[in-house]
């Protein structure tokens, strides 16, 4: 199989559990909520089946469903097609509750399509559909033309059939007040003619691509909208579950059951789009996410982007992407873990950016939580967290997005950046039913708007999740495999480094063989899986302290795992070894820097008190002193194995 289904949604550990648990709730709210958060999980046509039973049992009460756990639009669906599509109703409800909607399906008699619209269908009529969807198949519009038929017998084939359609789409406008959804032809007879087909007016491929072509321009002439299953069967692998001939054969399926969750999704974002629910707002991460590397800590010239090698010119192609879509009027915004003095000036001084500041309606860089962060972009640019998509590439960031902002959309992403453009564009959060001119220029109004707004804080409280992390803190002495990778971060790292003292592997060595040294390495897990060595502690007794102190000479870490309170346990790390070392008082010290602004209160955060010196202190430096029989280091829901 050639398509990976709903690959921009998260995975769950055990949805069939999660769907069973659900069924067992006797509240309506809860299993109804329970409803509504499942169906943003990835999931094949099994578990969408095994969902849909669940709101089967819950649709009685379309309103109160529509209430319960978050707000969704009721909407009815009718399913009026010339293939069987039963099997695709489960899957356009589903879909239709990851798309905000509570959507009622009513699938018309198979192949009546025709007789439904053009004369009177009592069933339908009840139903009272606010969309009809149209789906036919290249099978069911056959043209009775002789393989060398002339290009003026083509062209009059074309708009007759054109005609037909525009009949039944008016019938369906005049008689249920419905938007119409039309469904694009497949080809469904391979080639005769080889890459010669399309040259030939009258070959069975060449009709349906020209029956398509025009069925597009009547469409936007009618106002009607499209399902565009050719465009779509065109980019992909048809095989994977579209216009399969066996599955024609045995139950005349054009959408195969293996596609049907994909197939219910494209509906439901047409619908929902037509309803105003598509986002309007992409918020980006900066760091691995619009150009490789940390720019804090590989400065400028550091990071990938551009042309030249593979990684820069991938994530140089997301930003052009996401230029498009400024340039279609989704607005961009910026949130990001970093500190604005280094990563704002990017925009304007690097010569490979594609995007720039001014595309930017909110910038956000500081180094607070990103929910935290995404209410006030929220607020600035006076949009619903409804509206917004939120792109990161780290997969703990996206998950406390997902925990603590369910409105907002977060897909899933890759590994490779190179297919970061396709996964939003097949996420469809901004799919469009129109485009005008005012549309264009929507970006840029709200770029206006951004300075205006006031900002007020709301407090996250992370508590919860940083529980469910299930984060271990694996300390060890550095050792000669580490020594590599440690000097690296020694001289690498900027931001949360406190002395940024430079160090060489060689030099790095012989501290780490001097036993008076504590010279220590840290490494992180959690559920989400490891992410390698992240911090580096060096300390040392020293002259100008009494013999019961230990000056930490060098802290340093990686700044993507920053407020994960892996500072209070690696504290408590430092502790255990004093108290070995038989010291009594920890000596912190903090050299300021242009870019190490982040940690300057990082002693006192952690119950540090700051030391007079009674002298010129070097390079600005400040010292801090921890009483380990008096203080405690600050809590945390770390687990520290110690190697």
């Amino acid at each position: 199989m050639c398509i990976e289904q709903l690959s921009w949604l998260p995975a769950h550990p055990d949805l069939a559990g999660a769907i069973r648990s659900a069924r067992a709730e006797q509240d309506f709210d809860r299993r109804a909520a329970s409803a509504v958060a499942l169906a943003g999980y990835r999931r094949d046509f099994v578990m969408t089946d095994k969902l849909d039973r669940l709101l089967t049992e819950l649709s009685d009460n379309v309103r109160a469903l529509a209430q319960a756990g978050a707000q969704r639009t009721p909407v009815r669906i009718a399913l009026l097609s010339s293939h069987t599509v039963e099997h695709l109703a489960s899957a356009i409800r589903i879909a239709g509750l990851s798309r905000r909607l509570v959507a009622q399906v009513h699938v018309a008699p198979y192949g009546l399509y025709r007789q439904v619209l053009l004369g009177p269908d009592p069933a339908l009529t009840e139903f009272s559909p606010q969309f009809i969807l149209l789906a036919l198949d290249a099978h069911e519009v056959r043209f009775d033309l002789p393989i060398d038929a002339p290009e003026a017998d083509v062209a009059a084939a074309i708009d007759a059939r054109i005609s037909d359609l525009r009949q039944l789409w008016r019938n369906a406008r005049d008689r249920y007040a419905a938007k119409v959804i039309q469904q694009t032809l497949v080809p469904a007879a391979p080639p005769i003619f080889g890459s010669f087909e399309g040259l030939v007016p009258a070959s069975p491929f060449a009709l349906t691509e020209r029956l398509n072509a025009a069925m597009r321009t009547a469409a936007r002439q009618d106002r009607v909208l499209l399902l565009d299953l050719a465009w779509y069967a065109a980019r992909h692998c048809h095989e994977a579950g579209i216009a399969d001939p066996a599955r024609w054969h045995q139950a005349k399926q054009l959408v195969s059951p293996f596609l049907a969750p994909l197939y219910g999704d494209l509906v439901a974002r047409i619908v929902a789009a037509c309803l105003g629910l598509s986002r309007k707002c992409l918020v980006l991460d900066l760091d691995n996410t619009l150009w490789g590397g940390v720019i804090g800590d590989d400065g400028l010239d550091g990071i990938q982007l551009g042309q030249g090698e593979p990684a820069g010119e991938a994530f140089l192609a997301f930003q052009h992407y996401a230029a498009a879509l400024s340039r279609r009027g989704i607005i961009l915004a910026v949130c990001s873990k970093n500190d604005p003095e280094i990563a704002e000036p990017a925009f304007s001084s690097h010569p490979e950016m594609a995007l720039r500041r001014e595309d930017i309606a909110s910038f956000i860089a500081n180094w607070e939580d990103k929910p935290s962060n995404l209410r006030r972009i929220a607020r600035q640019l006076n949009l619903g967290l409804d509206s917004m998509v939120f792109v990161d590439d780290n997969p703990a960031e996206r998950d406390i997005v997902r925990r603590e902002l369910p409105d907002i959309a977060v897909p899933e992403l890759p590994e490779d950046v190179a297919f970061y453009p396709m996964r939003l564009a097949e996420a469809g959060y901004f799919e469009a039913v129109a485009f005008t001119a005012d549309d264009a220029l929507r970006s840029r109004s709200y770029l206006a708007n951004a300075e205006r707004q006031s900002m007020l804080e709301r407090a996250t409280d992370m508590e919860g999740y940083l529980k469910s992390l299930s984060m271990t803190l694996v300390a060890a002495r550095i050792s000669e495999i580490d020594l590599g990778r440690a000097a690296q971060l020694i001289n690498k790292s900027n931001q949360f480094n406190l002395t940024t003292r430079r160090y060489t592997e060689a030099e790095l060595e012989r501290l780490v063989e001097d036993p008076a040294i504590v010279a220590l390495c840290f490494r992180l897990r959690d559920r989400f899986g490891d992410n390698g060595l992240i911090s580096v502690i060096l300390a040392r007794t020293d002259p100008q302290w009494s013999e019961g102190a230990l000056l930490i000479d060098t802290w340093l870490m990686s700044c993507r795992i920053l407020g994960r309170q892996v500072e209070a346990a690696a504290l408590e790390v430092i502790v255990g070894e004093a108290a070995k070392r038989g010291a009594s008082t920890i000596i912190g010290e903090y050299r300021p820097t242009p870019r190490n602004g982040l940690v300057a209160d990082h002693f006192a955060k952690l119950g540090f008190a700051p030391v007079d010196t009674h002298g010129p202190r070097v390079d600005g430096a400040t010292f801090w002193h921890f009483d380990i029989a008096a203080a405690s280091p600050p809590p945390h829901f770390i687990t520290i194995e110690r190697l």
